[in-house]
């Protein structure tokens, strides 16, 4: 039977003597719930952790691009799209497109991630070049007026990978974790790129049509462990990954609040956790917020959730108010500003 530790995490400053650090961060845990497909195993001190298991779960996470995890990290969301879900339309012209990159950076944004093909439920796929054409431009024109910051390129299509990576991104952001372009792994091996694998039940035309699991939180670990090994069999070492449980993507809202609730079960996989939830349907189901714009509120209340369970990287719309967030959770934290 095989077996999965979930640290039950914590932030308090009291911290326990043999409390263990998670993953390098600013969470800490001194007890582990053990799961099996059969259901829930009880509870294990964390000195009682197989010792590969430990390892993974404490080891700090490597530098990405650029980018460490020594604190949550703030994603800026860079949609080049006429049909995203929340602001299609809105940065499709390249000066508006930097504009909104130089604000993001402004407020705060430690990586930009742009996107030149809507994958929202219902979206269909387009051409190679003309994402291509969406995406490269506005990497090229931030890189030439001197933006430092990490930047990753959100794409299914190694074409569009590699000429991102070329014009300056670092990062490749798959939402089908290398399985909709067979030659995925190859390019982001050949480019020394980092990795983002996220997990999804079909494809964006289809997700969202009756998504059903038998445990959804262990099925999508078991998914996206599987994902890291074909990745490292393709060159792409652990180190430069990181994973995420694709909220909203062939997801119901019951299955998003379970992986929510047991997020911290993924720091097992060894990889820093890249957290999408940014104005996503399921807020506007729970928090009563028809139109994406008005889901800020439930946004933050998500990513705050996400940093307790110590997930890293948060990818945001509305960065201004995320760092914000950030900010006085830390104050709090911290006891002092």
């Amino acid at each position: 039977m095989k077996l999965y530790f979930r640290p039950i995490t914590q932030s308090d400053p009291a911290r326990p003597e043999g409390a263990l650090p998670l993953a390098g961060g600013w969470c800490w845990f001194d007890a582990v719930e053990v799961l099996s497909h059969d259901g829930p195993q009880g509870r294990i001190a964390a000195r009682d952790l197989p010792a590969e298991v430990r390892e993974r779960l404490t080891a700090p996470r490597a530098d990405l691009a650029g980018l460490d995890f020594a604190a949550p990290r703030i994603m800026g969301i860079l949609n080049l799209t006429p049909d995203s879900f929340s602001d299609g339309g809105n940065y499709v012209e390249l000066p508006a497109a930097l504009d909104q990159a130089r604000a993001m950076m402004a407020d705060g944004a430690d990586i930009l991630d742009l996107g030149g093909e809507s994958t929202r439920p219902g979206a269909v796929e387009i051409p190679v070049a003309e994402e291509i054409a969406r995406t490269a431009p506005a990497i090229i024109a931030l890189r030439a007026e001197g933006a430092a910051i990490p930047i990753s390129i959100d794409t299914r299509k190694a074409g569009v990978a590699r000429a991102a990576v070329m014009a300056g991104a670092g990062v490749v952001n798959d939402v089908s974790a290398m399985e909709f372009d067979p030659d995925m792994a190859g390019v982001v091996a050949g480019v020394r790129a980092g990795l983002c694998l996220m997990h999804a039940q079909g494809d964006p035309a289809t997700m969202q049509a009756d998504p059903r699991y038998g445990n959804v939180l262990l099925e999508v670990y078991d998914y996206l462990e599987a994902r890291i090994r074909v990745a490292a069999r393709s060159g792409i070492p652990r180190a430069r990954i990181m994973v995420d449980p694709g909220i909203g993507f062939g997801k119901t809202v019951a299955h998003n609040l379970t992986l929510l609730r047991g997020l911290s079960l993924f720091h097992g996989l060894g990889c820093p956790i890249l957290l999408g939830v940014s104005r996503k349907r399921f807020i506007g189901s729970v928090g009563r917020a028809m139109l994406p714009a008005q889901r800020m509120p439930g946004t933050l209340a998500v990513t705050l959730a996400g940093v307790a369970q110590g997930v890293q990287v948060h990818r945001v719309h509305d960065v201004a108010e995320v760092a914000q967030g950030l900010r006085l959770w830390e104050a709090i934290r911290k006891g002092q500003a």
